[in-house]
Order: C-alpha cells, then structure tokens, then sequence
C-alpha cells in the first residue's frame, strides 16, 4: 500500500523567534529564497504524497497564500518585466499537490494537530512531518522510510544520528533492537533525556508514518509533560497493544532544525553557498569577514 497523505502541524506560535513571528508563521522563515515548510512539502512530493494537510492557526494565512496560484497582480508585473521563468515556477508550487487546510482545535501539544486531521485521513495509514524542520537527503527521507514501511508495515519514524553528545537531551532518544540495515525495532522513546542515561544516539523524530488507530489513541491519552497531548504518548499506547514501532535511519541525509535559531542561521549559509545564483559572491564574502 503506497503513502498518500500527509499531515503537517503548523500552528505552534514560534516563540524562539519572537518578534520576527509575531505576524509572520515561523514555517514561512526563508532559506534563501524559499520558506522553510516548502522544503518539507518538496521531500513530500518527491516521495509520491498527493495530499497535503497543513494545520495552521490563526496566524498562519501566510502559508496558504505561499501555495495558492499566485495573484493576477503579480503575474501581470513579471509578465511586464519578461520574467516568464518565475511565473511558471510560481504555478509549478501551487501545482505541487493538492492542498488541503484545517485549523487546529484541543490542548496544546504536538499530538492535537494529527488528531485534528482525522476526518481528512480516514481509515488509511499516513504521513507526519513537522513544518519547521526538514531532513535533506537522496532518496527523500519519506521514500526512505516509506520504502522501509512497506516491508515491515507498523510505526516507521525516521531516525537521526546525534554526534555531539551534549545535544542529546533536545530529543527522543531510541532504546533499539536491529532488524536489517538502517532498520530497528524501536523498544521505547525516552524523551529529551539526561544526557548520561540516554539509551543509544539515535534521536526518532521529525517524520512518522502512522495507522489509523492513532487517532483513538490520541482520544484515550490524558496530558502528559507540560499538561500537553503528545503524540509520542499515543505511540506508547498502540505499541504496548502490540504494534511494532520501527525506527529507519535516514542515510545520505543532513538534519535542519529550523525551529532553532543557531541552526537557523546555519542553514541559510550552507544553503546560501550552494545556491547556483548567489553561491559564488556569497563565498567571497564569507571569505572577506574579519572574523
């Protein structure tokens, strides 16, 4: 069974960058030339999604503009300017997939934007990806774990090495079994942990793709660390009823974690220096700093 959905929470407020998120959605931040959820949408579609669920609150307009068909104000001045290239990529983001948008409604926490979407995913298994974060690699971080899904079947959730060991306690750490290849049974997630007792270095997050029977246990778990719904919680829950939960190490893939503001602004250079229209001038400039 091929993945064809995917959901996207985009609706946290993106307090780390407050007051440049105060209006503006903390997806919307741009790499370069292009927002940060628009890379997660990219991977997405480059790995066969059909239908993109973002779910947003009330400051998130902007990102449903960003994929609409661009205004016919805007084409007429490109048009004007003999910029025929850019418009027909603006189309090309509209035409990527076929957006769909709910507004997110419950408690806090990163399990009530997936519950949100239940009556759009169905009785199919699908896709989460988070909006302000993004694994860039080849294959695509979903194919690779779709690939690994299709085998195993369960919970697949992508998998990242952490090299520097002061950074472990940022994430869910895996106590894991291998099963073959980048492939492991996940045992269970501690979260964010002391940095002496996390179980291995393998950080599951940042992608999942879930069955249906998500939803009801994301309806039975009570607030869990911070009086939130944590979708990790109703993962717990299915694999103590004897769902397999894997875990599938990303391979040729680097980790962006743009919800940071350090490695924000990592990003934008290393992006920047590979951009083929600035990467030249962008070096150069680097090169002039008196650092």
């Amino acid at each position: 069974m091929d993945i064809k959905k995917v959901v996207i929470p985009a609706a946290g407020f993106g307090t780390r960058f407050l007051p440049q998120t105060k209006a503006l959605p903390k997806e919307m931040l741009p790499i370069v030339d292009k927002p940060v959820i628009q890379y997660v949408v990219e991977e997405a579609v480059d790995s066969g999604i059909e239908d993109v669920i973002i779910v947003t609150g009330y400051t998130k307009r902007t990102i449903e503009d960003h994929f609409d068909v661009p205004n016919a104000d805007l084409v007429q001045n490109l048009k004007l300017g003999n910029k025929e290239q850019q418009i027909k990529d603006l189309i090309k983001i509209s035409e990527m997939a076929n957006f769909i948008y709910i507004r997110q409604k419950g408690a806090y926490g990163n399990g009530t934007p997936v519950l949100s979407a239940k009556s759009i995913i169905g009785n199919e298994p699908f896709a989460v990806m988070w909006g302000d974060e993004f694994i860039y690699s080849t294959p695509p971080r979903l194919k690779q774990m779709i690939t690994a899904w299709q085998k195993y079947g369960g919970i697949m959730i992508s998998g990242v090495r952490i090299t520097e060991k002061e950074h472990l306690s940022r994430y869910g750490i895996a106590d894991l079994d291998p099963v073959e290849g980048s492939v492991y049974k996940i045992k269970k997630i501690v979260e964010k942990p002391d940095i002496d007792r996390a179980p291995s270095n393998l950080a599951t997050h940042g992608a999942y793709i879930l069955p249906p029977e998500i939803f009801g246990a994301l309806e039975q778990i009570k607030p869990g660390m911070s009086g939130e719904i944590w979708l990790v919680d109703a993962i717990n829950m299915l694999q103590a009823q004897g769902v397999p939960v894997y875990a599938c190490e990303i391979e040729n893939g680097k980790y962006y974690d743009t919800g940071n503001k350090m490695e924000y602004m990592k990003t934008i250079v290393e992006f920047a220096l590979r951009h083929s229209g600035i990467n030249g001038e962008f070096k150069d400039f680097i090169k002039s700093l008196k650092i």
